[in-house]
């Protein structure tokens, strides 16, 4: 190296937080279900949300327990915004979320097919974090949108509506296979994208990274497959 050459400052790594749409909370058993209305959640959870209907409710459901559930609607399944969880249904929504996980990766693979593997958009956005001035974000947006697969995503969800559309925000988990795929959409039905447990302790992943999601998947199940079949549990759209 010549002796009056300077060595370029690297900029420091900047690791984009996840995004969290939607929480799964482990309700206390001692709080009144006066204190789970969506106005409530913020004084009582510190989460600024409505109640969204994910969970599936038992088809056993018998019609005194009902009141038990919340948000509960009419159906089959039938969907509602939580209770106890012996009421709810979690097996069902891990199958059939994976069912359709399966049926959403073949549209995928013919929708993409002779197109290489993209980079996912969380890599692009860390990079702009890292130094805005050198890489602005109109520049990140468009070096990820650019993207053969990326365009080729972009051209099936622009012909196709509802269901069958390809979120680009799933691109790195479609990208792992098939079996990752389903098993990744079957632990995210139940899990969302946080988690509040019954001690009030928050899990979430620490980016969109599927690395990071895995990790937050694997620890939100764990906790999800081993709590009391009478723990209440609430879903809220952020």
């Amino acid at each position: 190296m010549p002796k009056n050459s300077t060595r370029k400052a690297t900029s420091p790594a900047v690791t984009p937080t996840a995004t969290i749409r939607n929480m799964i909370v482990c309700v206390p058993g001692d709080l009144p279900r006066e204190s789970l209305t969506a106005h409530q959640l913020d004084r009582n959870f510190g989460v600024q949300g409505t109640l969204s209907p994910r969970f599936w409710a038992s088809p056993a459901l018998h019609l005194w327990q009902r009141s038990q559930m919340f948000g509960l609607r009419k159906g089959r399944p039938a969907y509602c915004a939580g209770g106890p969880a012996r009421l709810l249904d979690l097996t069902g929504m891990r199958h059939a979320a994976g069912v359709g996980a399966g049926i959403r990766h073949q549209l995928f693979s013919r929708a993409v097919h002779g197109t290489r593997n993209a980079t996912a958009w969380h890599v692009y956005e860390a990079r702009h974090l890292a130094d805005p001035q050198q890489y602005p974000w109109d520049t990140a947006v468009a070096d990820f949108i650019h993207q053969p697969r990326v365009n080729a995503i972009r051209m099936h969800n622009a012909a196709t509506y509802g269901a069958g559309q390809i979120r680009l925000s799933e691109l790195e988990m479609y990208q792992a296979g098939c079996m990752a795929y389903q098993h990744h959409s079957a632990l995210t039905a139940l899990a969302g994208d946080a988690l509040i447990t019954v001690e009030g302790a928050k899990l979430a992943p620490a980016s969109d990274a599927m690395a990071d999601r895995v990790t937050y998947l694997e620890q939100a199940n764990r906790l999800l497959d081993a709590i009391d079949p009478d723990q209440r549990l609430l879903a809220v759209a952020l």
